[in-house]
């Protein structure tokens, strides 16, 4: 199997995390003491990601336009494992993968378009797949990052109640009521997660929802991600089970 690698044309830097605060901003220290704030990209809880007084890695942008210049994105997490917490790489990762042939269940397009406006409720899909020559039907390919693990090797989505989660099933149930594939693809970064299940005790909501789209017939996988803080590299590597009662 190929490898897709998805890194910064600077390596990223480390530093001691402080704090998380108003939900975008995370407080480090650098290896000289000072303290500088970051941007965190990552709208949700980020539950057992924030684990103050442990390594993490922040990238660093040249566009004088941004009010912070650091990206947080990868955390030590509580038993010594790595998170990336940009979930605005996660469908890059994808698409890089989909072209390197890493996810079988995705071979074949042609064509591969991101963020096309779809469904009754004015979604954008992250990936609309065609002209494959195994299965004539576009497929939709909505991608969800997954950094929450609760007991060794559970990975569990949402992280928090996903009003949004919930609209995308419900989109990806009508297309495949159309006669079109609809895929839900969980992006896991997360290195000590083993498979991925619904977060029930979350947002009972999103599990029945993502248990309805099973039954009518969305397909639903999951791949997990190698991450290489050292050389800013995040990569999907392997696929993982995913758990549905």
């Amino acid at each position: 199997m190929s490898s897709t690698t998805l890194a910064e044309l600077s390596p990223w830097q480390a530093a001691e995390l402080l704090k998380r605060y108003k939900r975008f901003m995370v407080d480090v220290r650098l290896a000289d003491g000072q303290v500088i704030t970051l941007h965190c990209p990552n709208t949700g809880s980020m539950r057992n990601c924030v684990l103050p007084a442990t390594q993490c890695w922040y990238s660093t942008s040249d566009n004088p336009k941004r009010k912070y210049a650091h990206t947080l994105e990868v955390v030590t997490t509580p038993g010594g494992h790595l998170a990336g917490v940009n979930t605005g790489r996660a469908n890059t990762l994808v698409q890089m993968a989909i072209a390197a042939g890493i996810i079988d269940e995705l071979h074949g397009y042609t064509s591969v378009r991101r963020e096309v406006v779809y469904g009754e409720e004015k979604s954008r899909i992250d990936f609309l797949l065609e002209g494959a020559a195994h299965d004539p039907r576009p497929c939709y390919v909505e991608v969800k990052s997954v950094t929450l693990m609760e007991a060794p090797g559970q990975g569990l989505f949402p992280d928090a109640i996903s009003d949004r989660g919930s609209k995308h099933l419900r989109e990806l149930m009508a297309m495949v009521q159309q006669g079109y594939r609809a895929v839900l693809l969980f992006c896991v970064q997360h290195t000590g997660i083993e498979w991925v299940e619904p977060a029930d005790g979350i947002d009972p909501v999103y599990g029945k929802h993502l248990r309805d789209a099973l039954a009518m017939g969305v397909e639903v996988i999951a791949y997990q991600a190698d991450i290489s803080p050292a050389t800013a590299d995040i990569t999907l590597v392997k696929k993982l089970p995913v758990r549905i009662d």
